[in-house]
């Protein structure tokens, strides 16, 4: 009976810590961050991808592009290599616009999936609301349509995007071959929906 207690003591200790202290992150006194996440936020650059999306059990392949029209302001195509649209969205204060869709994708249950993860990929300076730090690591925690997220930073370079539900990872963004505030590779995994996002840089 002794070490059932001390068990549920010790669950409850970890089980209910947050997301940060999880991960070993303190509470820092650090130098505020501008801008928050850089990979598309020069409107002179037109960022091009190769991509693949696993959404549910299809699976679609072609070119990803984003480009900055402004402050706030993006458009993401993705056709077909034969140039194709499967899908062209404009985002633009957080405002969501469907220009085109292939009829495929055309379920409000993935749309309001890729409207989520599109803002959280292309937004430079979501609202920060606390900060944390462990070695040379830094986790800024933020909002981006009610949803919580964490960015890792290595040093000054964006590693990762984690959105979190009651403390647990339910979306990862991962950045890889980083190189002149450009992410080479880019995933997106779900941990409770079948999508996936994988985007290489042509």
């Amino acid at each position: 009976m002794r070490i059932l207690f001390i068990s549920l003591c010790i669950f409850l200790a970890t089980g209910c810590a947050s997301y940060p202290k999880k991960n070993g992150f303190v509470l820092p006194t650090p130098a505020p961050i501008e801008l928050l996440n850089p990979y598309f936020s020069d409107v002179s650059k037109d960022y091009v991808y190769k991509a693949r999306i696993k959404a549910f059990d299809k699976s679609f392949g072609g070119i990803f592009i984003v480009k900055k029209l402004g402050e706030d302001h993006h458009r993401i195509v993705f056709t077909t290599e034969m140039g194709n649209t499967i899908f062209d969205f404009e985002f633009k204060n957080e405002k969501f616009e469907i220009n085109r869709i292939l009829p495929e994708m055309d379920k409000k249950v993935l749309k309001n999936i890729l409207k989520r993860d599109f803002l959280a990929l292309i937004s430079t300076k979501p609202d920060i609301f606390e900060m944390f730090s462990k070695a040379e690591n830094t986790l800024v925690a933020a909002e981006i349509l009610s949803k919580k997220h964490y960015y890792w930073f290595t040093g000054e370079q964006l590693t990762k995007i984690s959105r979190t539900a009651r403390e647990k990872e339910k979306v990862t963004f991962l950045f890889s071959r980083i190189n002149n505030n450009i992410a080479e590779e880019i995933r997106i995994t779900h941990q409770n929906v079948k999508l996936e996002i994988t985007l290489t840089l042509l």
